[in-house]
């Protein structure tokens, strides 16, 4: 692949031999090439493309580009901006945003919803263009065959709304945060509080729809079985510009039960976390229990508060007296549980305390330009850490102070299905853990003691988690652990976040990759990277 760099050392060149002295290509001579090329393949007069592709000097760019930046961390006066932002408003304008940008040589970012944890959908220390996706939201629901077709610039939150305008029986198994693009959560595998039950959100996808690197929009079967596995799971902007996905609803009871239980250090919530690593992933499927673990200060001491939150497709008498048996150190109540509808409960899970009470138009709000200071990361368990390991993380986490993990279970459906099914290989993992840290004020000073914290836990957790490769999940971007150059080594580089990503379904996803993207047009700084060239 010609790099700009090179592209632009080429140019000086004949520049050099030509004897006269000119500058090398401006923001707006390409934005210029761009717009008449742009044009040109859609048909549409230059006086419209202003609504869909914004240059620099552009008075909307600024806001465009804040729109979906959730990490402040990439949003400073400092940080490498995009040449060009277009923003699709058809697939005829992906396809031809795909053909127009090819010749000029700019790293092509795809980015959907913007919940990238480090950004790597809409920054780059190259030139580059962002391909926003967020226009492209249409979201068709077919009750009759239980499916849906989504644009990859949908929400979460109007997936899940949209199927209940349709139907109060019908679900998707997919995350909790509604503001997530579906484009980048099921094209990295998307998981949610039906994990249990269901599996991931890949595991229902029955049809797909991408740009290649040639401008061809292909459904399935054109697109054809390994390009189909590897946009499931693999990561979509590694392979083109997925545009939506056809999937399977799933049924969801009339009536769920949620709940919330605390337990601080003092209190037994070692116990509880020790025990629920041998009931969160074993239970009833129906039951999805997620552990928080959080440094807190209580009564002016420092210590370590272990919540339970947690979703039970069914009724609360069922739930109380199965985990009264399975999980006594949970100390369950009927009046910790709450009934409700399953969207209700969707509401629930995003922080709406009333949930019952919350108009469900809310997850039509997509909270543009919302940007906190932030950093995730991710390991997975696959045997019980013992409960001196947790007394010790307990002890760690107090002395660093403000780092909090959550521990997401696996088991159920999520155990049955095979581990080279789809790109994602963590299936037979006891469960995940997500490090989480946010702050709010904009220091270098501060982000880099935050930052640490996250090294020094992960570090420490290392003898308690998965080994050869220590694994990650791609939808948790983690840059810590490994990024590619794309320059002589890039196989190398990306397989060194691969492993950890992909596992052994990283060779596979490397061979699509190098069928369908020879030249690695579709690039960022974790893509799948192609085969070595043995010339």
């Amino acid at each position: 692949m010609i790099t700009t760099q090179t592209f632009l050392s080429v140019f000086f060149l004949s520049l050099l031999f030509s004897s006269s002295f000119a500058a090398p290509p401006s923001s707006d001579s390409v934005h210029e090439s761009f717009v008449q090329c742009f044009s040109d393949k859609t048909k549409s007069p230059q006086t419209q493309i202003t609504q869909n592709v914004f240059s620099q000097t552009n008075p909307s760019f600024s806001s465009v580009l804040r729109a979906y930046i959730r990490n402040a961390r990439f949003n400073t006066s400092s940080t490498l901006k995009p040449t060009i932002i277009i923003t699709p408003r058809s697939e005829s304008h992906v396809s031809a945003a795909v053909i127009c940008a090819k010749p000029l040589n700019f790293v092509f970012k795809i980015r959907s919803g913007g919940h990238d944890y480090d950004g790597l959908s809409y920054i780059s220390d190259k030139p580059f263009f962002i391909l926003d996706m967020s226009n492209l939201r249409d979201v068709n629901i077919n009750i009759a065959d239980q499916s849906a077709w989504i644009s990859a610039g949908a929400t979460l939150g109007e997936v899940y709304y949209n199927i209940w305008e349709k139907s109060k029986v019908h679900g998707f198994p997919a995350g909790v945060c509604p503001t997530v693009g579906v484009g980048g959560h099921l094209s990295g595998g998307g998981y949610g509080n039906m994990v249990r039950k269901y599996g991931l959100s890949v595991d229902y996808v029955e049809d797909a729809k991408i740009v290649d690197v040639n401008g061809r929009i292909l459904d399935r079967k054109a697109m054809g079985e390994d390009l189909f596995w590897a946009i499931c799971g693999g990561g979509g902007a590694s392979f083109g510009v997925v545009l939506g996905y056809k999937v399977k609803l799933v049924p969801v009871p009339e009536t769920v039960t949620v709940f919330r239980v605390e337990q601080y250090m003092d209190s037994g919530a070692v116990d509880m976390v020790y025990k629920w690593q041998s009931v969160g992933p074993k239970t009833d499927p129906n039951l999805f229990m997620r552990m928080l673990i959080q440094p807190v200060t209580r009564k002016k001491v420092k210590t370590v508060r272990a919540s339970v939150v947690a979703q039970f497709l069914g009724r609360a008498n069922d739930v109380v007296s199965l985990l009264a048996k399975e999980f006594p150190e949970l100390g369950l109540k009927k009046g910790d549980c709450t009934e409700m509808t399953w969207l209700q409960s969707a509401l629930w899970w995003d922080n709406h305390v009333n949930a019952t009470m919350t108009d469900p138009k809310v997850f039509l709000d997509r909270e543009l330009d919302t940007a906190s200071f932030g950093k995730r990361k991710s390991d997975y368990v696959a045997s019980e850490i013992p409960r001196d390991g947790i007394e010790s993380l307990f002890k760690k986490m107090i002395e660093l102070g403000k780092i909090g993990l959550v521990f997401n279970p696996y088991g159920g459906k999520m155990a049955e299905v095979a581990e080279d099914a789809t790109p994602f290989p963590h299936r037979k993992k006891l469960f995940k853990i997500q490090y989480s840290v946010n702050w709010k004020e904009s220091s270098a000073e501060i982000e880099k003691g935050f930052l640490n914290q996250a090294k020094v836990l992960y570090s420490f957790m290392t003898g308690f988690v998965s080994k050869n490769p220590r694994n990650a999940y791609l939808n948790y971007r983690d840059v810590d652990i490994g990024v590619n150059d794309h320059g002589a080594k890039s196989y190398e580089e990306g397989e060194e976040y691969g492993r950890k990503y992909f596992g052994d379904n990283f060779d596979r996803l490397v061979k699509i990759k190098t069928a369908v993207d020879p030249d690695n047009f579709f690039r960022n700084e974790q893509s799948i990277p192609t085969l070595p060239s043995k010339a």
